[in-house]
């Protein structure tokens, strides 16, 4: 009988305890979809490891190590003006990482990103400015870049980037974006056709961790 009783009692620990299988499994694979509401995009070039899980709403957190590059959130497919309020924590102030609303739109392919906080490298390093907004108690100031035979929604190509980067870096609060869409067609850069749009974290050959919530859009 103690026999029994002791096999009862491992049986009963090894089912409350979470096996390797199941916390694999629970992670979120590389690619875009759905989950409660909202649209997310995870993309990884595959060097280092990212583990990205989608939340309850409209939460996720990311964990990186020794990565090359990633860029992965949730939001909203097709992007759009609307006023995106997240918040959380975001462990890449001492690594190269951003945090950002970061999109896409087609015809023109565009890649751009509305920087909120950024790490050891300022991402419009090089860039020539443009100009600058203010907006939701900041100031961004604008840029261009060009990417060339690089990865893309569309494959490998050549496309701009536009750039607004939070000078008061922040992590939590809410982004009116059509400042930003207004602020680059001032400058002489013009948008696509929407494709996705995600408050997103982004690693370049560091380790970090993030945990965001993106709050339904009105």
């Amino acid at each position: 009988m103690l026999g029994s009783s002791i096999i009862v009692a491992l049986t009963a620990v090894a089912g409350a305890i979470a096996s390797p299988l199941d916390l694999i499994t629970r992670q979120t694979p590389a690619g875009t979809g759905t989950n409660n509401g909202f649209f997310y995009s995870f993309w990884t070039d595959g060097a280092g490891t990212v583990n990205y899980n989608n939340g309850a709403g409209g939460s996720y957190d990311v964990t990186w190590q020794n990565v090359g590059n990633f860029v992965a959130g949730k939001g909203w497919n097709p992007g759009s003006s609307r006023v995106i309020t997240y918040n959380g924590t975001w462990n890449g102030a001492s690594v190269n990482s951003y945090l950002s609303i970061y999109g896409w739109t087609r015809s023109p392919l565009i890649e751009y990103y509305v920087v909120e906080s950024f790490g050891t490298y300022n991402p419009s390093s090089g860039a020539t400015k443009l100009g600058s907004v203010e907006s939701d108690g900041g100031t961004y100031d604008i840029y261009r870049t060009q990417r060339v035979n690089q990865p893309s929604i569309d494959g490998t190509a050549t496309f701009y980037q536009f750039w607004s980067v939070r000078q008061q870096k922040r992590v939590g609060g809410s982004v009116t974006i059509q400042n930003h869409f207004d602020a680059w067609e001032g400058s002489g850069l013009t948008l696509g056709t929407h494709n996705y749009q995600i408050v997103a974290t982004e690693g370049y050959q560091s380790s970090g961790s993030a945990s965001i919530t993106v709050e339904p859009s009105e």
